[in-house]
């Protein structure tokens, strides 16, 4: 028999707060958190705009694990703990092995790396700084939760680009799944806001100079942002037994490739791993209430993505409702699957569907209900995540009330 998969707590933070209540709050609102980047002395971002996150928040976390972690690892820890409290998750030596971490991120990290260039090609240092090499490499996030929160069970990263934390809950539920562990923490995190980066994606041509404006007919392209969200996984047996909250079920998951181009999306990826998320789950395309695009919008991306979606729903796509949270979080890249798990988790919760931010102008080739502006009031019983990766990598997360 095949086990239940639920969620008992989800953390986070990202430009829109420094916790969940305060992203999901901003969420509902449309309130964005893009503007220009402020915290540049060392990256040199001046006239650069993201979603930044503006302080941390406090944290108890060691000097001697702090300076061995790249901000985005220091990301995950935080968010994972906030989940684990949320959960009230007790890890002692008696289940320690049975609980697990996965992480997914995009581009890890490259404030080590930024910082190392500049000290040995600019300032004339002889090596790299000593902890350098597990800052950077790209399982340092999942290592540190596993370390911070003493997790023993399956711990390992996911990397595929902008599908990484779809990739990395999907499988923490394939622990679960197949008995190899009772918990996991799962989600995603990525710290870009970098001049590197930011300099690469401004060479594709897809960054917006303005704000993000998913679905609407004079988008400008994908703003960067930083952040990371993580949730607490469980067997429903085991949140059960323990008398855990729940907050709602991942009824499934599905994945695909397009095997098409590098940068280049195309229809029929997205569509397959739909339809593999709603087998996968048990659903019909009738069931889903609301859908949390990909929503990054370029003008290609956005028309693909409604293109899939009446695909896969026919005519039940103008039926529900569909947003992109990227309009005030922005593309948080390997975190940003993980910040749309909290607002398709909190949408269930309290049946508010997120508005698309920004929006101004209808396009004919995004003609779906995409919830302009405004948050809309409705019944949400099953919520589907939308990740499409750069390089066609495809994720697609159920979420069901319980």
């Amino acid at each position: 028999m095949e086990r239940r998969v639920v969620i008992t707590g989800i953390g986070g933070l990202c430009g829109l707060g420094t916790d969940a209540a305060s992203i999901w709050k901003a969420m509902r609102e449309g309130r964005s958190a893009i503007g220009p980047i402020a915290n540049s002395e060392l990256h040199e971002l001046k006239g650069m705009i993201g979603a930044e996150i503006k302080a941390l928040p406090e944290h108890d976390i060691n000097r001697k694990q702090l300076v061995s972690m790249d901000r985005f690892s220091l990301l995950a820890v935080i968010a994972a703990r906030e989940a684990a409290r949320q959960a009230e998750l007790s890890i002692d030596e008696g289940n320690t092995y049975r609980i697990g971490a996965t992480v997914g991120v995009g581009v890890c990290g490259w404030d080590a790396i930024e910082e190392n260039y500049r000290a040995m090609l600019l300032n004339g240092a002889k090596r790299a700084a000593i902890l350098t090499a597990p800052k950077v490499m790209p399982s340092a996030a999942c290592a540190q939760v596993s370390m911070s929160l003493g997790l023993r069970g399956p711990v390992f990263g996911v990397t595929s680009a902008c599908a990484s934390a779809n990739h990395a809950i999907a499988s923490a539920v394939d622990q679960i799944r197949l008995g190899r562990a009772d918990v996991m923490l799962a989600g995603g995190s990525d710290a870009p806001l970098v001049w590197g980066v930011l300099k690469s994606w401004e060479a594709l041509r897809v960054l917006s100079p303005d704000t993000c404006r998913p679905f609407s007919a004079d988008r400008k392209g994908v703003v960067l942002g930083e952040g990371a969200g993580m949730a607490v996984l469980e067997s429903y047996q085991h949140a059960a037994r323990r008398g855990a909250t729940i907050l709602a079920e991942i009824a499934g998951a599905g994945l695909s490739a397009d095997a098409f181009d590098i940068v280049a999306p195309e229809v029929e990826g997205p569509e397959a791993a739909m339809r593999a998320c709603l087998s996968d789950a048990g659903l019909n395309a009738e069931d889903v209430d609301y859908l949390n695009a990909h929503g990054t919008a370029t003008r290609a991306n956005d028309q693909i993505e409604t293109a899939a979606i009446k695909r896969v729903f026919r005519h039940h796509a103008h039926s529900m409702s569909v947003s992109s949270t990227k309009s005030v979080h922005a593309h948080c890249l390997g975190a940003a699957s993980a910040l749309e798990m909290i607002a398709c988790v909190m949408a269930i919760r309290e049946g508010v569907v997120p508005p698309t931010a920004n929006y101004r102008e209808p396009d004919p080739d995004c003609d779906l209900d995409v919830t302009p502006n405004e948050p809309r009031e409705r019944k949400i019983r099953v919520a589907l995540s939308n990740a499409f990766a750069m390089g066609g990598t495809n994720a697609v997360v159920a979420f069901k009330l319980v």
